[in-house]
């Protein structure tokens, strides 16, 4: 997209929100025409999601997260409850997460199973960065893990992917994100934090990082992820499971 079409698309979409519904609507005309429609753009909020969406993402699109200072570093984060770990995965902790795989199909040319030794292989990356959970309280910690671009261009990425949908060991918890998102450098599968491994409570073994985005994008316990070019095939098809229980697909920050 031309540098003149983006500021065509950002000042029409500004001055047809300043119309009100009425111009949200032509927003969300003029956001489709450039592929910019998230996947929970129906509803009575559906024109707002979408002028979120389109104007973030040609404004943000290549922007970095902020990073912090190690003396920035929060001494006692905190660690959102989850609900009670399964038989299952209480066997794999017991066992250091030794049988920990990750898998990854959907629109690539090498579907994998990765375990936590293969992301280790792969190039690191450390970042200091904060969780802001939609909640109101925030932390700041040192992420250590694989770019997720990394696994990507090692399975091959098909041109027509769209998305990544990603899945926790916890039933029923998924979240996917764009492609802008899931290359973006600062996008991290995470497996240590500050001086040690990822903590239980905070999703260890493995947590998708998505700095970018609020808090519950960062999905604990990932254990699948299915590129794809289609999010309606998943789950009430408004692409993850934050929609469904009222939240935003797309939460940038």
């Amino acid at each position: 997209m031309s540098d003149i079409s983006r500021r065509t698309l950002i000042t029409r979409g500004l001055v047809a929100a300043g119309a009100g519904l009425s111009g949200l609507a032509a927003a969300s005309r003029i956001a489709d025409r450039y592929g910019l429609i998230p996947p929970d753009h129906g509803g009575v909020y559906g024109p707002g999601e979408t002028l979120t969406y389109a104007v973030h993402r040609l404004l943000t699109r290549r922007s970095l997260a902020r990073e912090f200072s190690r003396s920035e570093i929060s001494t006692a984060p905190f660690a959102n409850e989850t609900g009670p770990k399964p038989e299952a995965f209480r066997r794999l902790e017991a066992d250091g997460f030794k049988g920990w795989t990750l898998s990854v199909d959907g629109l690539v040319a090498r579907p994998v199973s990765l375990s936590l030794a293969d992301l280790k292989h792969l190039p690191v990356r450390h970042q200091i960065t904060q969780v802001a959970c939609e909640e109101g309280w925030s932390y700041v910690a040192e992420w250590i893990g694989t770019p997720l671009i990394e696994v990507l261009n090692a399975v091959g990425i098909l041109p027509q992917a769209r998305y990544v949908v990603y899945f926790s060991f916890e039933r029923d918890w998924w979240e996917s994100i764009d492609m802008a998102d899931a290359l973006h450098p600062q996008t991290l599968l995470t497996y240590a934090m500050n001086d040690g491994d990822l903590p239980v409570p905070f999703g260890g073994p493995l947590r998708l990082r998505v700095p970018r985005q609020l808090g519950y994008k960062s999905v604990k316990y990932v254990t699948r992820m299915t590129v794809t070019d289609d999010l309606t095939r998943f789950g009430k098809g408004l692409g993850s499971a934050s929609p469904e229980g009222g939240y935003a697909w797309y939460a940038g920050i």
